[in-house]
C-alpha cells in the first residue's frame, strides 16, 4: 500500500482496525481498505456498476462514482504511457464507432460515427479521438462503404492486425451500457483501452497504485 498523502510506504498497525502512516501519520481503515480493493477487482473483472453494487451490497451511484474515477484515472495513465513510449508505428488504422441503434438505420450517418484513430507500437494499442468528418449521410450499401474504401486511412493488411482485433473488441465490450453520452465516451475507450493492452493482475497493481 501507499499512503495517499506523502507516497509512503511503511505503516503501524494500531489496535482499533487501522494503520497509520509513519512518515504523516495519516490513518486508513483496514476494513475500507479491504472494500476499495474489491471495488477495483470487480472493475477488473468488467463487471458493471450495477452488477458490482449488488454482489458487495453498497450504494449503486458510490460504484458508479469510483468507476467513473478509475476511468478518468486511466485515461491520464494511458496518455502518460503514450508520451513516454518508443514510437513504431506499424499498425495504424481509422476507425467508425458506430452507436447500435444508428446500424439499424438503413441510412447511416458518418456525422453521427464518433472517429478514432489507432496505433500498435510496442505491443500495445494507443488511440486518439479525432474531429468528425462533417454532416454528410451515406448509404451503408452504396455512398457509406464507397466513402471507407476510399477515404479511410490505415496500415498494409490492416484488416488482420492487432488494430482490427481491438475494433471487435471495443464494440462488443460497449454493449453492456445501455448508452454512453458522447462527451464520455473518450473514458470509456481508454478503460477498453486498457482492458486490451493490461491482463487483469496488472490492471489490479495499476489501480491500486493510484
Amino acid at each position: 500500500m501507499i499512503c495517499q498523502n506523502c507516497n509512503n510506504t511503511t505503516f503501524y498497525t494500531l489496535a482499533n482496525d487501522y494503520i497509520k502512516c509513519k512518515i504523516c501519520t495519516k490513518k486508513y481503515s483496514l476494513k475500507k481498505l479491504q472494500k476499495d480493493k474489491e471495488i477495483i477487482i470487480k472493475f477488473c473483472e468488467n463487471k458493471n456498476a450495477l452488477e458490482t453494487s449488488k454482489e458487495l451490497n453498497l450504494n449503486y451511484k458510490t460504484i458508479k462514482d469510483r468507476f467513473d474515477i478509475f476511468r478518468k484515472k486511466i485515461a491520464v495513465f494511458l496518455e502518460d504511457e503514450y508520451n513516454n513510449s518508443i514510437k513504431e508505428y506499424n499498425e495504424y488504422e481509422e476507425f467508425y464507432y458506430i452507436k447500435e441503434r444508428e446500424k439499424k438505420r438503413k441510412k447511416k450517418s458518418l456525422s453521427q460515427a464518433i472517429n478514432i484513430m489507432g496505433f500498435y507500437s510496442n505491443e500495445k494499442v494507443y488511440t486518439l479521438l479525432m474531429p468528425k468528418i462533417g454532416n454528410r449521410a451515406f448509404d451503408m450499401e452504396d455512398g457509406f462503404i464507397q466513402y471507407l474504401n476510399w477515404n479511410k486511412i490505415h496500415s498494409k493488411n490492416s484488416h488482420q492486425t492487432k488494430l482490427n482485433e481491438f475494433w471487435k473488441y471495443l464494440e462488443e465490450n460497449l454493449k453492456k451500457y445501455k448508452g454512453i453520452e458522447e462527451d464520455n465516451f473518450f473514458y470509456y475507450l481508454k478503460e477498453c483501452e486498457f482492458r486490451f493492452n493490461y491482463k487483469k493482475n496488472h490492471q489490479i497493481d495499476i489501480l491500486e497504485s493510484f
